[in-house]
């Protein structure tokens, strides 16, 4: 769309929740009256977070997904989002954006509320933000949580979002339209000592976790559900799973589909194993932001 106003007049067929007051206002009024309120927001720029020629439609259901994935890590139930959006002057896409934004927001009951708008010069990537607010129980499952004797769970299969030799990734659909675990984190949340979502790599994630809880954690790559047949170190370094990784006191089963992947102890890092045998860790453990 060429301006401004001919974005935000597609963006109210969107925006329709009445905390949105039709975009008309610089700010957003939602009701809280119980819970604890869960605040994360991600920003996805073209040629760092997504290829210039995924479809625009893709693009815009991936960022309500990574959001709703952190969401779905705390346990939370979606409430509103706001959006940033960087105008390009190219109508086609802007529409197509809008589409798979709002097909990742309905299905996911998560109303658009407001955010802003911004011009970019020509030539500029998009960068794309949206602040997702959900609403979850008193017990918030946090990274900081898991204690020496947990046991260490994932949800779903890992690596179907990589990308293979031929530069592709090996499962398209997934990588496109990734689905957050939201109604796995909210069953979840009661019993896991620590969760997070799987966005960077399965290692460097798990990693994250036990520098967050202090604790070590040992994965044995046999366990690792894999989405496809391949080397399970590719699978296990790859990001874009969008799963949940949590821990779990031992003996304590989980109420959802999940695969034992590992356990915590005392001390600190990350170890795998084979076969009940060691494995040295590889030099690249998945993403890093800068």
């Amino acid at each position: 769309m060429p301006d401004e106003f001919t974005f935000l007049t597609a963006l109210r067929a969107i925006a329709t929740h009445p905390a949105a007051a039709g975009l008309a206002d610089d700010t957003a009024q939602l009701g809280v009256t119980t819970g604890t309120l869960i605040l994360t927001s991600d920003t996805m720029v073209e040629s760092v977070h997504y290829r210039p020629h995924d479809p625009p439609e893709s693009v815009g259901w991936r960022l309500a997904a990574v959001n709703l994935s952190d969401l779905a890590a705390k346990g939370a139930t979606p409430l509103a989002c706001l959006l940033n959006y960087s105008l390009s002057g190219d109508g086609a896409w802007d529409r197509a954006f809008l589409h798979g934004l709002n097909d990742a927001l309905t299905r996911y009951a998560m109303p658009l509320i407001g955010g802003d708008t911004v011009a970019m010069p020509a030539e500029a990537p998009r960068s794309l933000t949206l602040t997702a607010i959900g609403t979850a129980p008193a017990q918030v499952p946090l990274r900081t949580g898991a204690q020496p004797g947990d046991t260490l769970w994932v949800t779903g299969t890992i690596g179907g979002a990589a990308f293979g030799a031929d530069g592709q990734p090996r499962d398209l659909a997934r990588y496109l339209h990734p689905a957050p675990r939201v109604a796995e984190g909210q069953a979840l949340a009661p019993f896991a000592t620590a969760m997070m979502d799987v966005s960077d790599g399965l290692l460097i994630d798990a990693q994250r976790l036990a520098t967050a809880s202090g604790i070590a954690l040992t994965i044995d790559l046999d366990a690792i559900p894999l989405a496809l047949p391949g080397p399970v170190l590719d699978a296990a370094c790859a990001g874009d799973d969008y799963e949940l990784l949590f821990t779990l006191p031992d003996g304590i089963e989980p109420p959802v589909p999940a695969t034992r992947i590992g356990a915590a102890r005392p001390g600190s890092g990350l170890a795998l194993t084979a076969g009940g045998t060691p494995v040295p860790r590889p030099s690249r453990l998945g993403y890093r932001h800068g």
